[in-house]
């Protein structure tokens, strides 16, 4: 009786930080301080997608890495010294291309360029704007995000540990990290869905078209011509830095092809494909596959769900004058 009341409290308080973090997030939060916030991100990001389209995956793909890490709080930002070893520097996140910090950093730039907005909105806060603007300028939805999250106060290495995903995870595996952040399977399958976009290097595929098990070299749930084409692509001496288009159908476009490459064995990692392949995720991934707008509409719900995990309040954060720095 006393381990389950102790469960009920430790939910309760769960239950409660979860609300009391995010009641203070809000859409137009800025509205009073720096009104054209969300434009003056969005045309920094636009130009900085001019420059580069690697920018819209290195911006989706830092964002997640930082939510999934002790909340949405741009901590994975910080730069590491002397004396802290901070998440970038995580074996995990040494993959994360500079594009995306530099995102964040010129929309901060031309924020702090106003003097009304000059250091009143939050890194934690650009990253998130930013994220949304990179989705919708590579043809996916438009959404309004709230916003309201302070910058975290601290940046660890040891913090990354087991808190991310991994291409060879399976659906037990991928949907118990992301109820660890308040998200249900179907905000899983979602957000699995920003693949559509972005690289992963040939290394990371290796053991489904070479080394699968004894029995098998290739993974059997591959499509023989993706396999004949990864290998080419790929080829066991490659150079570990080469990396492939994650979605081998539209790469550059935010849509729902992500799945209807499942449905075809065209999944890069097992990751992906498992969604397919499992009776539980199956529905929702054939569903998406044949509604696009379906799909906007709950990637648009789970992004906002996501938003609002591990956000900092009061004396849990500040706001940084220096992305890459407590300051």
């Amino acid at each position: 009786m006393v381990i389950k009341t102790n469960l009920l409290l430790l939910l309760l308080s769960l239950f409660l930080t979860l609300n009391l973090s995010s009641a203070q997030l809000r859409r137009n939060f800025y509205a009073g301080i720096c009104p054209n916030v969300e434009q003056i991100v969005r045309n920094a990001v636009q130009k900085k997608v001019q420059q580069t389209f690697t920018t819209i995956p290195a911006t989706l793909r830092l964002y997640f890495h930082d939510c999934f890490v002790n909340g949405c709080d741009a901590s994975v930002m910080i730069a590491s010294t002397d004396n802290n070893k901070a998440e970038k520097d995580h074996e995990e996140n040494l993959s994360l291309a500079g594009d995306g910090f530099d995102t964040v950093i010129k929309a901060k730039e031309a924020l702090d360029a106003v003097p009304n907005c000059r250091n009143k909105v939050s890194c934690a806060d650009i990253l998130t704007m930013a994220t949304r603007d990179v989705v919708n300028l590579a043809g996916g939805p438009k959404y309004d995000v709230e916003l309201g999250r302070l910058d975290g106060l601290s940046s660890t290495a040891a913090s990354v540990g087991g808190k991310l995903p991994h291409p060879t995870d399976d659906v037990n595996k991928l949907t118990s990290l992301f109820a660890k952040n308040g998200l249900s399977l179907n905000d899983m399958i979602a957000l699995s869905g920003t693949h559509t976009l972005g690289f992963a290097h040939c290394t990371k595929v290796f053991d489904r078209i070479y080394t699968f098990n004894k029995t098998t070299k290739v993974d059997p749930t591959v499509n023989k011509d993706y396999v004949t084409e990864l290998k080419a692509s790929c080829p066991q001496n490659v150079d570990p830095r080469v990396a492939i288009n994650m979605d081998p159908t539209t790469p550059r476009q935010f849509d729902n092809v992500y799945y209807k490459n499942l449905q075809q064995g065209k999944g890069l990692f097992t990751s992906d494909q498992v969604l397919f392949t499992d009776r539980r995720s199956k529905p929702t991934v054939d569903l998406w596959a044949s509604n696009g707008q379906l799909f906007n509409q709950a990637f648009i719900n789970s992004m906002i769900k996501l938003g609002r995990v591990g956000v900092k309040t009061g004396s849990n954060g500040n706001i940084r004058r220096d992305c890459g720095a407590f300051n």
